[in-house]
């Protein structure tokens, strides 16, 4: 049905994605960034994607990066003309991506046992709050609840502060990693083991949770519930954020003993190494006033660029804290060309980041930025037949 998509390991696969914000489109970019052929099927009054975060001559700049490698046709799911193009196009799929409200396709006739009939192979994603049932799964669910509901806001912050969200959409992040990663998992099922198709749950409030350790197993074995510990470590110190004389700042982590000896002998205090309790990773977490005033005193003494060549030289763990300003001038970035500038029809140019591995033999790449609305209706409805006479009057009819 398709021109293949991009050169990479999944050259040939074809992706339908439906969702909206954010961790199912999140899901289908990396697929697409990985080869596969992903069409962005939108409501004709276009994805709310388009009008999210910040803009520049009334682009949206988050569009371009999260909806780049997909090609944009328009459809109006709800109209009994759409729902059969969906099917057709289903025919010539192998991955369906929504994030509808459980029953909504069900409601529109276009619930997985409809499709299946017209695709037996087609893995389909669905990114919902919480989850397909349960008795939350109708409630509206956004990514700022699984950070609230998942233990990581209750976690985060100051210790005498409040509980605190992540400025950008984490939960929603982890979900659409976790959901490329299970879609791999069933095509894997299907192509290499002989299965069918299947569906997929994903509730975001889920995956978030897993990334955030085995708070469940220590407070099911301990009754341990984890507090707000700022930016310290609950497990091993000294880890924090620590200003340089002047102004700027590093952050420091010492996971490794042997990490931890040596930043204590870089600052002075070599005689600290010989206590008893220095060995532990928790017992230095219980004296991190006594090693933040140590570590921090030292380098509050010193100018950042002196902190990070004395730290670098001693072999101890230490990294800049960086705004996107400087992210984009470190040589480190640079040579892995973790950013790249793309030709935009729209902004001449836009920068992002690139795939988000390297693979040494089957690379993955970024062919082009998020497109118009509708931009290839007619090439990707003249897959299945029609012609510019009868993609026009769908779209008169308000169909596309």
């Amino acid at each position: 049905m398709t021109e293949g998509g991009g050169q990479g390991p999944l050259a040939g696969l074809t992706v339908l994605d439906l969702a909206t914000i954010y961790a199912g489109p999140f899901a289908a970019m990396l697929l697409g960034d990985f080869g596969a052929e992903v069409i962005k099927v939108e409501h004709p009054r276009g994805d709310p994607l388009r009008t999210h975060g910040a803009q520049k001559d009334g682009v949206g700049l988050w569009w371009k990066q999260l909806s780049r490698n997909k090609r944009c046709v328009t459809l109006d799911l709800s109209s009994e003309r759409g729902q059969e193009l969906l099917l057709r196009l289903v025919e010539g799929a192998d991955v369906l991506v929504e994030n509808f409200r459980p029953g909504v396709m069900e409601r529109w006739g276009l619930g997985y046992g409809r499709l299946s009939e017209r695709n037996r192979g087609l893995v389909m994603l669905r990114t919902t709050g919480f989850g397909q049932f349960g008795p939350y799964s109708e409630r509206p669910g956004f990514g700022t609840l699984a950070e609230s509901m998942s233990g990581f806001a209750a976690m985060t912050g100051q210790p005498d502060g409040p509980p605190t969200l992540p400025p950008f959409g984490l939960a929603d992040g982890i979900a659409g990693l976790a959901g490329a990663f299970t879609v791999m998992n069933a095509l894997y099922h299907r192509d290499a083991r002989g299965g069918a198709g299947q569906v997929i749950d994903l509730a975001i409030i889920e995956p978030i949770l897993m990334v955030l350790g085995a708070q469940a197993t220590a407070y099911d074995a301990l009754g341990l519930v984890p507090r707000r510990t700022g930016n310290r470590s609950a497990n091993n110190a000294p880890r924090n954020t620590y200003p340089a004389r002047d102004g700027r700042w590093v952050a420091i982590s010492t996971s490794a003993n042997t990490v931890a000896e040596r930043v204590m002998r870089l600052v002075g205090h070599p005689e600290i190494v010989s206590e008893p309790w220095f060995g532990s990773q928790a017992e230095r977490a219980k004296r991190a006033d006594l090693l933040d005033g140590m570590v921090g005193g030292w380098i509050g003494e010193r100018d950042f660029d002196q902190v990070i060549s004395a730290f670098e030289e001693a072999g101890a763990a230490v990294a800049p804290i960086y705004d996107i300003s400087q992210i984009l001038a470190d040589p480190q970035f640079q040579a892995l060309g973790t950013f790249l500038r793309l030709v935009d029809e729209d902004l001449g140019s836009v920068l992002m980041q690139n795939v988000i591995a390297r693979m040494t033999s089957t690379p993955g790449t970024v062919r082009w930025p998020g497109r118009r609305l509708g931009q290839d209706n007619e090439l990707v409805y003249g897959w299945l037949g029609l012609g510019p006479d009868e993609v026009r009057e769908l779209r008169e009819e308000g169909v596309l």
